[in-house]
Formats: structure tokens, C-alpha cells, sequence
């Protein structure tokens, strides 16, 4: 029998709480100036959060959108920072709840997991898929849901929600805040006219709010669950909404296919993107997560690769026309550098940098910046140590 939450509300509200959650709430550099408006006042403000909670008269306010390319193009919906002190408290309490249910194997937006774990982890199973089947290699099916966070079906969310909390003031929060956004129409060109995307309604939550990062995790438990406990999948690993399942027979993963879309459909009202399905051989590599996977090694997908040549190409000769900062500069190198850092990437940092780099090397990322102006500007000036980029 499933084990229920019934007092959750007072956890949530409770001053100590609220506290925190400001406090991890004003993390974020972007609302700066709001959230020194706010902390002026700190105890008034949060006092009356508290209030307007307990008087059941809290109303979750318009959210302003923007976009960002990290790297395709993504719609933000930020919710005013009242609102995101209050998803704070919210998943502060619910997020231990849930996270004991959530499968071993979802690796995204939980203490101790992320994307790095999750590839490293997709390399343990594809090692003991490979040594149980007794061969050089097996396959990979990879499939992610078209559209995932406006899909999210609001009646849906809130009965998986409902199964696990018994407390109807944490269920009547929820709804306020699952409610605040709709999807609309923004990608029904993308969907048949009569599939449930388009006419289950309402549905989405913004990619943006801390809360929507648990949902969609709570959502697909219900996937992973199915995987792992009906079709009794071994080798499944899931990151949000990008999942791979490993066998040793082709034809069982197309099978599986199908039983999988159906269940998404019928039960989430979700869609597997039709052109982002593959099963393919192992020894190839897995695409997962900017990643290539091997039995034995790891390695950069090669776009990635030539679009960091190009970027360090372009900061070059913004550098030397003074067009760029160096933090700037660093700030990109040290982010790709921990991300190469997870792969087998020593030759290739090598041949980049001069030397092996790592993005704790920040006196040496310092300096191979600065080397661009001592070779005299010239681009294809290669002395020991310089930027490899022709």
C-alpha cells in the first residue's frame, strides 16, 4: 500500500522553511535588484507569504519570458520572485517524499545524481550488458518525448500528486501553482490535430520554475516504473526526458518501442519524438547527453568539438581588438573544459591548449589567454603552448 503525506502543509509554511527557501531562491543574479527589494523586508515579506498561505488567498503572479540557446533554442518562463521562494518551499518538503519512489536509475535534477553520473552509469550497464550477453556488443535504444514540459497534462500531474499527499491545503498550493501556466498553442503545428497534445487540455509547466524540474520527475516515475517493474528492463537509464535501454536483441527494442509509446500516449498523454528514436549497435557509441559512450572509453560528440575550435577562434580575434573581456573568455573555456573533463579528452586538450588543461587549471587558462596578444595577433602563429586552432 502506498504510503501517504498528509501534513505537509505546515512544513511547507512554517517561517524556518520559507526562510530557506529565500535564501536558495536569491541564488539567481538575475533578479538582483528584486530580491534586495525584498530582503529590505525580509521578515514582513515572508510573514506575509505565510499569511496568504494560511488565509488560502495566495495567487501565483504572471510569469515574464525570454529565451535562451543552451545549445537549441528554449522558451524560459520566469516566475516573479515571491512565486519562486514559494517553489522553493515546496520542493524543499516534497522533494525527500518523492525522491525515495524515483528508480536508481533517474539521474536528473536530484541530490547526488546529474548528467555526469548518468553517463557513467550508462557505461557500468553497457559493460555488464555486454559481459552477461556474452558478446562484443548489444544494442542501444534511445528515444526522448517530443515536447516534454508542455505536454505535462495538468489533471494527470495532480492525480499522480494526489496518490502519494493526502493533505488538501498542499494539494490546493499545488494546483495554484501547476495552474499559473499553460502551454497553449505554441507548438500544436507540430502535433496531429487530434492527438492528445492538442485536445487534452489544460497542459505544460515552464521550463524555469524550480517545482517543474520535481514534476516532471514525479510524471515520469510513471514511466520508470512501467520500464523496470512491468516490462522488467535491466539496462535503463533516464535523464529528464532523454532515456536508453540496452539488450542484446535488436527486435525486442523495436517491440519495446511500440509498448512504450503506447503507455506514454495512453496513459501520460505524452509523444515519443518520431525522429529522435535509434537503435543502434554499441560499438558504434551511445549519443547520450553530449556524450559518445564506449564500453571502454568516452568521448566529445564532434560537433562539439568544432564548435569549440570556432568559439575560441571568434574570442581570439574579439580579444585582440579589444571587442571581449578575458573573464568572458575563461568563464567559456572553464565551462567546456569540465564538461570535456568527462571524457577521454587528454590528446585532445593537449592539441588544443598546448597542454592537458582542467577547469580547476585557472592560472594556465589565464595564461593561454594572454599568450594571443604576445604572439603579436597572429592567428596562425603556433608557438609551443599556443592556441591549435588551423
Amino acid at each position: 500500500m502506498t504510503k501517504t503525506s498528509k501534513n505537509l502543509f505546515s512544513e511547507i509554511i512554517i517561517e524556518k522553511n520559507l526562510l530557506v527557501a529565500f535564501h536558495d531562491a536569491s541564488i539567481q543574479k538575475r533578479f538582483r535588484n528584486i530580491i534586495l527589494n525584498f530582503e529590505k523586508n525580509l521578515a514582513e515579506n515572508i510573514l506575509g507569504l505565510q499569511k496568504n498561505l494560511l488565509n488560502k488567498t495566495y495567487k501565483h503572479g504572471k510569469y515574464y519570458h525570454f529565451r535562451l540557446f543552451d545549445p537549441k533554442e528554449r522558451e524560459i518562463s520566469a516566475a516573479p520572485f515571491q512565486d519562486r521562494v514559494i517553489h522553493h518551499a515546496i520542493c524543499q518538503i516534497m522533494e525527500p517524499i518523492f525522491d525515495r519512489k524515483f528508480i536508481y536509475d533517474s539521474f536528473a535534477c536530484r541530490i547526488t545524481k546529474g548528467s555526469h553520473k548518468a553517463i557513467k552509469r550508462l557505461q557500468e550497464l553497457l559493460r555488464k550488458n555486454i559481459e552477461e550477453s556474452k558478446s562484443l556488443s548489444v544494442y542501444a535504444l534511445k528515444c526522448d518525448v517530443s515536447k516534454c514540459f508542455p505536454s505535462i497534462n495538468h489533471e494527470i500531474l495532480l492525480k499522480i500528486l494526489n496518490k502519494k499527499i493526502k493533505d488538501e491545503n498542499t494539494m490546493r498550493l499545488l494546483k495554484e501553482v501547476i495552474s499559473s501556466y499553460e502551454s497553449d498553442n505554441k507548438y500544436n503545428e507540430l502535433f496531429p490535430p487530434d492527438s492528445h497534445f492538442r485536445t487534452k487540455l489544460p497542459r505544460g509547466i515552464p521550463i524555469g520554475n524550480l517545482t517543474s524540474q520535481l514534476f516532471v520527475n514525479i510524471y515520469l516515475n510513471e514511466l520508470d516504473q512501467y520500464i523496470k517493474h512491468q516490462l522488467k528492463i535491466k539496462y535503463y537509464v533516464r535523464y529528464v526526458d532523454d532515456f536508453i535501454i540496452l539488450a542484446k536483441n535488436k527486435k525486442m527494442l523495436h517491440q519495446l518501442t511500440e509498448k512504450i509509446r503506447t503507455f506514454l500516449y495512453d496513459k501520460l498523454y505524452l509523444t515519443l519524438h518520431p525522429k529522435k528514436i535509434r537503435i543502434s549497435p554499441s560499438h558504434l557509441g551511445i549519443d547520450f547527453l553530449g556524450y559518445l559512450i564506449f564500453k571502454d572509453h568516452i568521448r566529445l560528440r564532434v560537433y562539439n568539438v568544432k564548435a569549440f575550435r570556432k568559439r575560441l577562434r571568434k574570442f581570439q580575434k574579439l580579444y585582440l581588438t579589444d571587442k571581449i573581456s578575458q573573464q568572458k573568455i575563461q568563464e567559456s573555456i572553464t565551462s567546456w573544459l569540465a564538461h570535456a573533463g568527462h571524457a577521454d579528452t587528454y590528446n585532445l586538450r593537449k592539441a588544443i591548449f598546448g597542454k592537458p588543461l582542467e577547469a580547476k587549471n585557472q592560472k594556465e587558462i589565464m595564461e593561454f589567454i594572454h599568450s594571443w596578444k604576445r604572439s603579436s595577433g597572429k592567428l596562425n602563429h603556433k608557438p609551443s603552448g599556443q592556441l591549435r586552432l588551423f
